[in-house]
């Protein structure tokens, strides 16, 4: 089966997902990406810490990874500000999508704007529109929030829970259940892809879809104590903290890395420049593989 006739349902953190997103932007509207938003650092952190809002940069990154890094658009979006005053540090993007949330009536509605004005075919969709935060929780009663205190302590949370809680929104849990493929990862096990597992509604869509569900693992190890993680580990503490474990097949760089409880299909993924980046080339190839391994019949393809 070819990938452009199926539906896919990518879902992560800005720089892995786009990744992803850049790589099938051919599929257009048979591709939807869904953003984890709970990011608190950088630009996103400064944003939300001024006003309650989601974390806008992973959306960003994603829909400027869909258009042509040359154009006007990408540029005007990417662009941050130089220098040590309130504008130093923050992206342009971010603003943009920011200041359209205090115009528009939803962040759902700036950002269909945003694919409008940059003329994105490919649904890039929130994980959820409530603002909400990463809670960890640590052996001897330990509590950390916020993502970057997660990636920075040195141990492995026992449990990871949103603070507070929150619905998906509605297309979200449509395009699961349309979906032939669901893609998690790349990035950040623990702040970009886990999130988005962790809103009850996701997770249920997921749990019941026919969908072949893909994990794509990073090329090198990620810096935060999942980088000690064993796939098995990662699909363990995956099972425990939603409830299910999704996962049929892994895409990998690491010849070493083995499992009884999934496929897994190892390919040279690295780009040739920038070993620690997925080569969209590669990556492609490796989906292919994967995608026929999925029943013709038990597809939405049209």
């Amino acid at each position: 089966m070819q990938l452009k006739k199926i539906n896919i349902v990518a879902i992560g953190g800005g720089h892995g997902l786009g990744r992803v997103l850049s790589t099938l932007s051919f599929m257009g509207n048979k591709l939807t990406g869904i953003v984890t938003t709970t990011d608190n650092g950088g630009s996103t952190g400064r944003l939300r810490k001024r006003s309650s809002t989601i974390a806008w940069g992973d959306l960003r990154n994603c829909l400027t990874e869909l258009v042509d890094e040359n154009s006007i658009g990408s540029q005007l979006f990417n662009f941050r500000f130089k220098g040590e005053d309130e504008l130093g540090g923050h992206n342009l993007g971010n603003l943009i999508l920011y200041g359209l949330g205090k115009i528009q009536s939803s962040p759902m509605e700036s950002i269909t704007l945003v694919r409008s004005i940059l003329r994105v075919k490919t649904k890039v969709l929130p994980m959820s529109e409530t603002p909400t935060d990463l809670m960890a929780f640590y052996p001897e009663g330990l509590c950390r929030l916020g993502e970057m205190s997660v990636d920075e302590m040195p141990i492995m949370p026992t449990d990871l829970m949103l603070a507070p809680l929150v619905k998906a929104v509605e297309p979200c849990i449509d395009a699961l259940d349309n979906a032939d493929l669901i893609i998690l990862g790349p990035g950040s096990f623990l702040t970009s892809v886990v999130p988005p597992l962790l809103i009850m509604d996701i997770a249920k869509a997921i749990d019941k879809s026919k969908a072949h569900c893909v994990f794509i693992d990073n090329i090198v190890a990620e810096h935060s104590p999942a980088a000690t993680l064993t796939l098995d580990e990662k699909l363990d503490w995956i099972e425990r903290n939603i409830g299910c474990m999704p996962i049929d097949t892994v895409i990998c760089q690491d010849k070493n890395i083995s499992s009884d409880r999934v496929k897994i299909i190892c390919q040279d993924l690295a780009h040739n420049n920038f070993e620690h980046y997925h080569d969209n080339e590669k990556l492609l190839h490796a989906l292919e593989v994967c995608v026929r391994q999925i029943p013709l019949d038990e597809s939405h393809a049209g």
